[in-house]
């Protein structure tokens, strides 16, 4: 079994209502070897915009991605191709801090009329470890305060897709014997909306920072 562990970044939008453009994936693979995770492949890229091809000022200082970036990057539809190709044949689920990445996801495969079978096994870590510390949906954990709270260094920089996904797949592997996942399939689902948080970060972006380290390190 595999595990992906998936952030992505957006447009920033002042008025929530409208779709924001999927800028950046970065993922995680981790494989289940007797009960032990470990990383086994990673995947980033950035994506074209398609409702907002100019980057803001608002956009690239809470991202740190810029036109120069996006400007020749893949497509969504061939982003998608990519990723599922990355994804593989073996049985996987799909898990990021918060479910704002999956909303996101089906909503632009309904735009781009790409079927969603393959968002599979979709859990939200960000509740799931919430709730291991007797909290709820209203009292969700941000990801640094929750590396904080298991004595995990965040390492990369803050709204990076891959630094991001690398770090919550830290904390995933640690919590993972305590978890509980639930499979699904967002084909079989209602069509849902939700309204995107955003909040201040801090750091510029470095497209495949840490490389080396993430390959090489034992979490």
């Amino acid at each position: 079994m595999n595990y992906i562990v998936f952030d992505m970044e957006f447009t920033v939008l002042r008025r929530s209502q409208y779709l924001a453009d999927i800028l950046e994936i970065g993922a995680i693979k981790l494989s289940d070897e007797d009960g032990h995770l470990s990383i086994v492949d990673l995947f980033h890229t950035h994506v074209r915009p398609n409702n907002y091809k100019t980057i803001t000022t608002l956009t690239t200082e809470f991202t740190g991605i810029t036109q120069e970036q996006v400007k020749n990057a893949p497509t969504f539809k061939d982003v998608v191709s990519d990723f599922t190709l990355w994804l593989g044949d073996s049985p996987y689920f799909m898990c990021s801090w918060g479910p704002d990445d999956k909303h996101q996801l089906v909503r632009h495969c309904a735009l781009h009329k790409i079927e969603l079978n393959w968002i599979q096994n979709y859990n939200d870590i960000q509740l799931m470890f919430t709730r291991l510390q007797g909290a709820d949906y209203g009292q969700r954990f941000g990801l640094k305060k929750a590396l904080a709270a298991v004595e995990i260094g965040f390492l990369g920089s803050h709204h990076n897709a891959l630094d991001d996904a690398f770090n919550t797949a830290k904390l995933f592997k640690r919590v993972f014997p305590l978890l509980t996942l639930e499979k699904n399939n967002a084909a079989t689902e209602q069509q849902y909306s939700t309204s995107l948080v955003y909040s201040t970060g801090d750091g510029l972006n470095k497209p495949f920072s840490q490389l080396a380290e993430l390959i090489g390190m034992a979490i």
